[in-house]
């Protein structure tokens, strides 16, 4: 087994991950280099999916506030927000966005140079950045990522993925072990700094606009080192993804497209969102996610549809070329063709406890991201908060680090010792047992997509757990597997577990979390904690 030493291990090349590695090499005197981990190649993440733009309070924006964004997330999150992050990271949003155009970002601006705010659901204001039209995460990502190529000082390993941390006798992280994709060989990485920056739990649900490799990893290392889970009912589902007959992944239709106008109608092209909510298309997307199912249940029909024939047509192809680029390849002309939609599993609220700087429980270990659950959104995201969000914490974790000793761990006790020896080379695994992965991730996500999704109840969440518990008893790979997808289906029934165990106990519907037997509200807004099998959660 190969042993390496670094300053600083950054596990996922989403912004979060990006940003947090250029700034840290530009801001920390570091003894060692710092290791960049992604499980594909770099910058293939959720963020480089995000369409919609960037929330920004931006100074010059004099239409805009830090007391109007917080309020408009406070609202969205139904409770559950931590006031005191939201505000902090929207105080933060200024200054934090204009470091990251000195990385080579450029938000898109009118033709006299000022920036582009556009509106999105539960927003009071234009207030959102975008890039590229309706590309905004990908050129962030593409612009970091090509930074991080030309910087000394930071390896990039592609094609490896994280399977345990290192947790020293004191409650330390120091280090992980990863696992080689391609090769199937394992390496130590010792570091007194590990960033979990691995996104989401898309795939974990039949449909989402998430890409492959958002499989719940970095949350599962946390539940395995003890770290403990908060809020993992709370999945948000879009409304609007492109439902295309036969196509997994479906593509996100951003309701920043609904900010410029666009309706929903049925099959008949009648617009219905006036039946369900006086803000119609832009009311907070659990409301809109519910409301489509509602009718496409009572029409028994796999979608509805987005009409957006009415704006300018020019508007159209400026403002939204992704979208127009991928109803075309479908025969879909935007400009006068209705577009097929229906929700997908979008985005996670849960996550990994974790502060505005990104510290968790354990000294050493640090979460941004998707994976972190800081407080910003509560129960229901606000509609591009996650970029912002992103990019705040991983400029106040850099910071936070600047008053901290980065040197490498000098050893290792044996608690260390008894983790790296889970996976060493002496440790067999029953090759024996041909596991279909593929077969058994499909039935994992058909379980929760109809047993776990946007509408939940008690038989559904018993049911889906007794199922989990056998998928989990007849894959019995605790800690060593034999390959990538063996690494990510362990990964994934862990959270799966969380978010079920999580929905059951919480009685009541909140945001994205609807209980057909619990449909109301019930009063006091309570976080939910999950560790070691368990949820301490008053609702």
């Amino acid at each position: 087994m190969k042993y390496s030493i670094y300053s600083a291990i950054v596990v996922g090349s989403g912004i979060a991950g990006l940003y947090a590695t250029l700034r840290m090499n530009r801001n920390l005197e570091l003894s060692d280099n710092i290791l960049l981990v992604t499980k594909s190649n770099l910058g293939e993440s959720n963020s480089h999916y995000a369409q919609g733009g960037m929330v920004g309070v931006m100074q010059e924006n004099k239409e805009d506030s830090i007391s109007s964004h917080v309020a408009d997330t406070l609202k969205a999150g139904a409770g559950l927000n931590i006031s005191d992050t939201v505000r902090a990271i929207s105080e933060s949003s200024d200054s934090v966005i204009k470091d990251l155009m000195n990385y080579g970002v450029e938000f898109d601006t009118t033709d006299d140079g000022k920036l582009c705010y556009t509106l999105e659901a539960a927003h009071s204001v234009r207030r959102v950045l975008h890039s590229g039209g309706d590309a905004t995460g990908r050129r962030i990502q593409e612009a970091l990522a090509k930074t991080i190529q030309e910087t000394e000082g930071v390896d990039i390993y592609e094609n490896y993925i994280a399977v345990d941390l290192l947790i020293n006798s004191e409650g330390e992280c120091r280090g992980v072990i990863l696992f080689n994709t391609v090769t199937r060989e394992y390496e130590v990485v010792y570091s007194s700094v590990v960033i979990l920056a691995t996104g989401g739990i898309g795939q974990l649900y039949k449909y989402t606009t998430n890409p492959v490799g958002a499989t719940g990893d970095g949350l599962a290392l946390a539940h395995i080192a003890g770290v403990p889970l908060r809020d993992m009912e709370f999945v948000q589902f879009h409304p609007t993804a492109f439902a295309q007959a036969g196509v997994k992944n479906r593509s996100l239709i951003t309701e920043a497209l609904r900010g410029e106008g666009a309706k929903l109608v049925d099959k008949n092209g009648n617009e219905f969102m006036a039946k369900y909510d006086a803000r119609k298309e832009l009311a907070p997307r659990d409301i809109v996610t519910r409301a489509i199912c509602k009718e496409m249940i009572a029409q028994h029909v796999d979608n509805v549809f987005l009409k957006a024939s009415h704006i300018d047509k020019e508007k159209l192809r400026h403002r939204f070329p992704t979208i127009s680029r991928i109803c075309k390849k479908y025969g879909i002309d935007i400009t006068k063709d209705l577009i097929p939609v229906a929700p997908a599993a979008h985005y996670f609220m849960g996550g990994i406890v974790a502060d505005v700087d990104g510290r968790t429980k354990i000294k050493g270990l640090y979460a941004i991201g998707e994976v972190a659950s800081t407080g910003l959104h509560g129960a229901n995201r606000l509609a591009s908060n996650s970029l912002l969000e992103c990019v705040v914490c991983a400029y106040n974790l850099i910071e936070t680090l600047k008053s901290m000793d980065l040197s490498a761990p000098k050893q290792i006790d044996s608690d260390i010792k008894s983790v790296i020896d889970r996976y060493s080379d002496e440790v067999t695994v029953d090759e024996s047992i041909d596991f279909d992965v593929e077969t058994l991730i499909q039935q994992l996500k058909e379980l929760m997509w109809d047993k776990v999704g946007i509408f939940r109840d008690e038989l559904s969440l018993k049911s889906a757990l007794v199922e989990l518990n056998k998928l989990i008893l007849n894959f019995n790979r605790e800690y060593k597997c034999l390959t990538k997808e063996e690494y990510e289906f362990r990964n994934m029934l862990i959270v799966a577990k969380a978010v079920t165990v999580s929905a059951l106990h919480r009685q009541e519907s909140r945001g994205a979390h609807f209980r057909n037997d619990f449909p109301e509200c019930t009063g006091e807004a309570v976080h939910s904690y999950y560790k070691s099998e368990e949820v301490e959660a008053k609702c």
